[in-house]
């Protein structure tokens, strides 16, 4: 059962610190790339890397996949001293889900919506419907709680190795 118990944790851990890395590559890069471009190139690489991020090995790997394992490695490690840091990992990314099927992908799925760039005629409108201010802002919670996540399971590792 310890092998069960450690292997979750590893797994929760990893694939937590994977999608805080998503959200951080999108903080530190993609949108202050983005931030510079014209509106048909914003909206254009916006839909598509929307697009191409909604894959079956980012969705169960990473984004549901750090919230699963966290559950099983919270579930496995019940009355244990790692629980109370797995659980608070847990409602951290709990919370990040919440926050991107309500706001983050509401605003993602409007701009893919709009159209393709070349058949729309008010691309600036369009960008300035996506709100990109509430997109990043939202965005940072996102960094800002996967990461603590990511650090509470770590934690949760060393209170594990050290009461065996």
């Amino acid at each position: 059962m310890d092998v069960l118990r450690i292997v979750f944790l590893l797994l929760a851990t990893v694939s937590m610190g994977l999608v805080a890395g998503v959200f951080d590559v999108y903080r530190h890069a993609i949108m202050p790339g983005l931030a510079k471009t014209d509106d048909r190139t914003f909206v254009g690489a916006f839909q598509q890397m929307d697009t191409a991020i909604i894959n079956p090995w980012f969705m169960v790997t990473e984004f549901f996949g750090a919230l699963v394992l966290t559950g099983v490695a919270g579930a496995l490690q019940i009355g244990r001293a790692p629980f109370w840091w797995i659980a608070a990992a847990f409602v951290l990314y709990l919370s990040t889900v919440v926050v991107t099927v309500r706001v983050n992908v509401p605003l993602n799925d409007a701009l893919k919506a709009a159209g393709a760039p070349d058949t729309l005629r008010d691309l600036a409108g369009v960008r300035a419907r996506f709100n990109e201010a509430r997109w990043r802002a939202f965005n940072r919670f996102r960094v800002f709680a996967t990461i603590v996540a990511t650090l509470l399971l770590a934690w949760a590792l060393v209170v594990h190795g050290q009461t065996g």
